[in-house]
């Protein structure tokens, strides 16, 4: 069946079931292998992309019910030549390891940046709010403390 998706401001027409998880789509489909298989039970975070602005798990995700809504993976959010802020500040602070989980994390990162500069809190973003942010987001590499100055570093200089 025809699927006709956004995905980083493109439109793609695939042939796919509309149950088929949007992650399968995005890997096998179109190539953007940022996004990761973790768990596939929407639980360590590693398939993590934009819905409409908003962090979405894409593991469990039906192609079927993202019809007319924008996609947006670790691919869409900067280029090698014109990084988003938080590549640049993850760059950085040295804030991946492995790189497992690291697009999701960047990905959700970003959701949370832009919902703070569409609704300012007043205030600087602060450690707590990252990490809750965060919460969803397995890693076992021990770069949580440089992630976090890494989101806060971004914000600074996006004005988030």
């Amino acid at each position: 069946m025809g699927i006709a998706l956004e995905v980083n401001g493109r439109s793609h027409e695939i042939e796919a079931s509309p149950d088929t998880p949007l992650l399968h789509v995005l890997r096998d489909e179109l190539g953007l292998i940022a996004a990761k298989l973790g768990c596939s039970l929407e639980q360590c975070g590693a398939c993590t992309v934009l819905v409409d602005g908003q962090a979405q798990f894409a593991c469990r995700l039906p192609v079927g019910e993202l019809l007319g809504r924008s996609i947006v993976t670790l691919e869409g959010l900067g280029t090698p030549d014109a990084p988003h802020a938080l590549q640049r500040a993850f760059l950085a602070e040295n804030a991946a390891q492995c790189g497992y989980c690291m697009a999701g994390i960047v990905v959700r990162a970003a959701a949370l940046l832009a919902r703070r500069s569409e609704n300012p809190r007043g205030g600087e973003l602060d450690d707590q709010e990252i990490r809750v942010a965060l919460r969803d987001h397995l890693c076992r590499c021990g770069a949580h403390n440089r992630m976090v100055r890494a989101i806060r570093r971004a914000a600074q200089e996006s004005g988030s």
